[in-house]
C-alpha cells in the first residue's frame, strides 16, 4: 500500500507506467538493453552496454580531457592530468611488484589522489582495499592484516595513526604517504612517485601498462560489519563497479519519461560536491562511477561545514549534492542560508541512514531541486533499487523500486519460501551487483549468499507495483549520519569494563543523523562506574562515531525473551523517559 504523494503533483503525472519505460529503455538496441552472462555458474541480468571493467572505463574517460575531475581547495584536476598520474602510479605500482591478485590498502580523506590510487591499482589488476579514515589505529590494523595488503597509501594522518602499529602487519612491504605531516619513519612519499596534483598535467603521456583485466576479476575489497565477529571484506568486481554506472542512467531516465520529457542522448556534465567518504561504497561506486562515466566534476571538503558548502555550491555552481540525510538537513536549517544563491541545486539524494518524509517535502518546497535516495549494502555494491523525482515525492518513505538489472524478493525468515505482496520478510537482493562474498570467510559466504542471491538481514515489503519498504534492521545495526555502527563490536567493549554484567546497544532517533548509539548498562554488585568512564572507555577502543552518546544504568539484569535475547524495542523506549527500571 502506498502512501499519499506529500506535495501536490501534476494530475498528468506519469506520463507512462513503470512497465512501459522499463520495455523501452531495455529494448534491444536500445542504451539500456539487458543479456544474461554466467556470473559464477549463475545466469545473470546485466547492462549489455557498461564497460568492462574499469580499467577501459580509466581509459575511456580520458576523451573528457581538459575538463575538470576533482576540485579540492584551489587544486583543480582535469581527466587529462588524472589519467597522467594514474599512469604513472600504475606504473610505479608493477616495479614495486604489485601484480593480478595483490592487494593495495588505501586510508585517507576524499582528495584527489584518492580516485588516483583507485584506479591505478584496479587498471593492473590488483585489488584495492579502501579502509575507513575514522577507524582507529588497531581497526586499520586489523583490516591490513585480514586483507594481506601488501602496499599501504595513506594520508599524513593515517600514518601518525598506524605508526605503532606497522611492526604488527606482517605481510605490509611498504607504506606510501601522501601529504605527511612529520617524520616518514621508513615510508616513501607519493610525491616522490607521481608528483603533486599541480603537476600531474605535465606528466609525460605513458599510458597504462599492459594488463589483462576480466568483468569478473576481483577488484575491491571494502569492510563491513556483521552482528556477530569481526569485520568481513566483501569481496567486489569490476562488474559489479561499471554497473552502478548503468543504473544511475537508467534511473534517471526513467524519472525523465516518467514526466514525459525525453532523455539526452549523451550524458550532461554536472558538479557534484561530494562530501561523504569515498571509503564507503556510496561515495565509490554511487557517487564517483556515475560521475566518472558522464565527464563530471567531483568537489571535495576536507570536512562538512554547512556555510562553506554553501560558498562553494554557489561560487562553482553545485547540481548535486547530499549523500545523508544530515547534509540536506543542516543545509535547510542554516540560519545564513538566504545569503547564499543555492538555485544551482538540481538534485539532493541520499542513502545510508533512515529519512524522515518531512525532509523530503522541504527539499523539493525549499531548493526547487529533486530529492532521491535508494536502497543498497556494501554486499551489492551500493545500488539495488532507486527512487527519484515525483516518484519519491509521491512514496516518500519507500526505498524505490529495483534498477532494471536487479531483482529483489522478500521471504520468510528460515529463507523457505516467498512471501506474498505487502508482508514483511527478509530482503533478498541478486543482480550483477552483488560481491561474489567474504573474503577468507567461507562460512559467512555460504550463510550470506545464495544461488546469487544475498540475504541481506533487512526487514522490508514490497508493494504491488514493486516499490520496496525498508522497516527494520534484522542485523542489528544502528546508522548514524551514514556510518554502520554495529551492535555487539560496542557491546563487546562495554562488557570488557570492569564491573559490567550485562548491557546492550541501542538505536535513539535524531533529526539529521537518523540515530546515534546509546547504551543500557547492569553493573555488578559492588562495581560503579559513570556515564563518563564508559563513553570514554569506548572513545579509546572504537572509533568516536560508536562512543555511545548516552549511558543508562539499570539495576537488574536486561529484558530478554524466551530465547535469550535481550529484548531491544523495549530499551529504546527507556531513552524516550530517561528512566530505567
Amino acid at each position: 500500500m502506498s502512501t499519499d504523494p506529500i506535495v501536490p503533483l501534476d494530475p498528468n503525472w506519469p506520463k507512462a507506467s513503470l512497465a512501459e519505460i522499463r520495455a523501452l529503455l531495455t529494448a534491444p538496441g536500445a542504451k539500456f538493453e539487458l543479456d544474461t552472462v554466467d556470473i559464477g555458474g549463475v545466469p545473470t541480468k546485466v547492462w549489455k552496454n557498461a564497460p568492462p571493467t574499469l580499467r577501459i572505463l580509466t581509459q575511456l574517460v580520458r576523451a573528457y580531457g581538459p575538463r575538470e575531475f576533482t576540485i579540492y581547495d584551489d587544486e583543480r584536476v582535469t581527466y587529462e592530468a588524472n589519467y597522467r598520474a594514474v599512469s604513472h602510479l600504475a606504473h610505479r605500482l608493477r616495479e614495486m611488484g604489485v601484480g593480478k591478485g595483490d592487494r593495495v590498502a588505501l586510508a585517507m580523506r576524499n582528495l584527489p589522489e584518492w580516485p588516483v590510487i583507485y584506479f591505478a591499482t584496479v587498471s593492473i589488476g590488483a585489488i584495492i582495499v579502501p579502509l575507513n579514515a575514522w577507524w582507529t589505529g588497531g581497526e586499520l590494523e586489523y583490516a591490513l592484516n585480514d586483507s594481506g595488503a601488501k602496499l599501504l597509501f595513506v594520508d599524513g594522518e593515517r600514518h601518525e595513526r598506524l605508526k605503532t602499529c606497522y611492526d604488527k602487519i606482517p605481510a605490509l612491504e611498504r607504506a606510501i604517504v601522501s601529504r605527511a605531516r612529520g617524520d616518514l619513519d621508513g615510508a616513501a612519499l607519493l610525491d616522490a612517485l607521481i608528483g603533486t596534483p599541480g603537476s600531474w598535467a605535465a606528466l609525460d603521456d605513458i599510458g597504462l601498462p599492459e594488463a589483462d583485466v576480466l568483468p569478473d576479476d576481483d577488484a575491491t575489497i571494502f569492510y563491513t560489519s556483521g552482528t556477530t565477529g569481526s569485520p568481513k571484506g566483501a569481496l567486489g568486481t569490476h562488474r559489479n563497479f561499471v554497473t552502478n554506472i548503468m543504473s544511475s542512467g537508467y534511473t534517471a531516465a526513467r524519472a525523465m519519461l516518467r514526466r514525459g520529457e525525453i532523455p539526452p542522448e549523451a550524458p550532461e556534465h554536472k558538479t557534484m560536491l561530494l562530501v561523504i567518504p569515498l571509503f564507503h561504497v556510496t561515495a565509490c561506486s554511487a557517487a564517483m562511477m556515475t560521475l566518472v562515466a558522464a565527464g563530471g566534476t567531483m568537489i571535495f571538503m576536507r570536512r562538512w561545514e554547512p556555510e562553506l558548502a554553501m560558498e562553494i555550491i554557489q561560487r562553482e555552481k553545485v547540481n548535486m549534492t547530499g549523500g545523508v540525510p544530515t547534509i540536506a538537513w543542516q543545509l535547510i536549517e542554516h540560519p545564513n542560508r538566504a545569503n547564499y544563491d543555492l538555485s544551482s541545486l538540481e538534485s539532493i539524494a541520499y542513502g545510508g541512514a533512515p529519512s524522515a518524509p518531512e525532509l523530503v517535502k522541504r527539499i523539493y518546497e525549499e531548493f526547487g531541486a529533486l530529492p532521491g535516495n535508494g536502497w543498497g549494502m556494501t554486499e551489492t555494491t551500493a545500488t539495488v533499487t532507486q527512487h527519484s523525482g515525483e516518484d519519491y515525492l509521491a512514496r516518500p518513505s519507500s526505498a524505490g523500486i529495483p534498477v532494471a538489472a536487479a531483482d529483489i524478493k522478500v521471504m520468510d525468515v528460515e529463507g523457505r519460501q516467498d512471501l506474498p505482496i505487502g508482508e514483511v520478510g527478509e530482503l533478498w537482493a541478486r543482480g550483477p551487483m552483488i560481491v561474489k562474498g567474504y573474503w577468507n570467510k567461507p562460512e559467512a559466504t555460504a550463510e550470506t549468499f545464495v544461488n546469487g542471491w544475498v540475504r541481506t538481514g533487512d526487514l522490508a515489503r514490497i508493494d504491488e507495483e514493486g516499490f520496496l519498504y525498508v522497516v527494520d534492521r534484522a542485523k542489528d545495526i544502528i546508522i548514524r549520519g551514514g556510518e554502520n555502527i554495529y551492535s555487539s563490536e560496542v557491546e563487546d567493549v562495554l562488557y570488557a569494563y570492569p564491573g559490567v554484567m550485562d548491557c546492550a546497544l541501542v538505536g535513539v532517533p535524531h533529526k539529521t543523523l537518523g540515530e546515534e548509539p546509546a547504551a543500557v548498562v547492569h553493573l555488578a554488585p559492588g562495581a560503579s562506574a559513570s556515564e563518563s568512564d564508559l563513553q570514554d572507555w569506548v572513545r579509546h577502543r572504537l572509533a568516536g562515531f560508536k562512543v555511545p552518546v548516552k549511558v543508562l544504568f539499570a539495576p537488574e539484569t536486561l529484558p530478554r525473551n524466551a530465547n535469550g535475547k535481550i529484548l531491544k524495542k523495549d530499551l529504546k523506549a527507556l531513552f524516550v523517559s530517561d528512566e530505567v527500571g
